[in-house]
């Protein structure tokens, strides 16, 4: 998944030590098109950059890992590069990424302020570009409300796709836990996973969490997840 110059290494580390995902466990509601666009990607059928932006808990960085899982199996070299670490990792690393299939940058307003950061992704996207490499990023603010600095790198955020995701209604959000709990291995009822979206923060990410929690806990404990241990454990 990383090309074969110096940074290969530091790239693929940043990629394995997240969980597994693939398109199959994400849950798009109303963001079909969206997950339409980003497996079009994949078969070569759109060359063009990729803006993906939402609020958290949309599902924004599960849609890159799985684009970089479907990428793996189809053999291409990628890099994903999660810039939420950024303060342990060098813009040194985006150099060369111009020689390989696919580039993926995750929450590009972490970098917002930091010029050397910002400069070296406005080198890469001028690269890609003329590779004709699709470089897809995250963010939580629109190219519009982005608070990244270099005007010329702000300018070519909105240059491509930018795709808006939407937050799941209720049933889609059921589903998605339903989803995840069949990945682990174990069936999560209707009114089990209706009452943990009553009782946690409408907010993917942070059910996934508390649901591997719960999970985890019923394994020690040889129980099955219902509302009454469900509860016992939240209080």
């Amino acid at each position: 998944m990383s090309g074969d110059n110096g940074v290969g290494t530091q790239i693929l580390l940043a990629f394995n030590k997240y969980e597994h995902v693939d398109f199959d466990l994400y849950q798009p509601g109303e963001n079909q098109q969206v997950l339409q666009h980003l497996q079009n990607v994949i078969s070569g059928e759109d060359h063009k950059n990729v803006y993906l932006w939402g609020q958290a808990g949309t599902g924004k960085s599960h849609l890159l890992q799985a684009l970089c899982t479907e990428a793996a199996r189809a053999e291409l070299k990628i890099a994903y590069v999660p810039l939420l670490d950024a303060d342990t990792l060098s813009p040194q690393m985006l150099l060369g990424l111009e020689q390989l299939a696919l580039v993926c940058l995750d929450d590009i307003d972490h970098i917002a302020g930091n010029s050397e950061w910002e400069q070296a992704v406005f080198h890469l996207y001028n690269r890609l570009r003329d590779a004709q490499t699709p470089l897809l990023i995250t963010a939580r603010h629109s190219p519009r409300g982005s608070p990244i600095q270099l005007p010329d790198l702000l300018s070519r955020l909105a240059w491509d796709h930018v795709f808006h995701l939407q937050s799941l209604d209720e049933r889609s959000s059921l589903l998605a836990l339903q989803k995840r709990a069949q990945s682990r291995g174990f069936e999560l009822s209707d009114e089990v996973a209706r009452y943990l979206l009553k009782r946690v923060a409408r907010d993917m990410h942070n059910l996934f969490q508390v649901l591997d929690k719960l999970d985890r806990a019923s394994l020690i404990a040889k129980k099955k997840l219902t509302i009454p241990f469900v509860k016992s454990l939240l209080d």
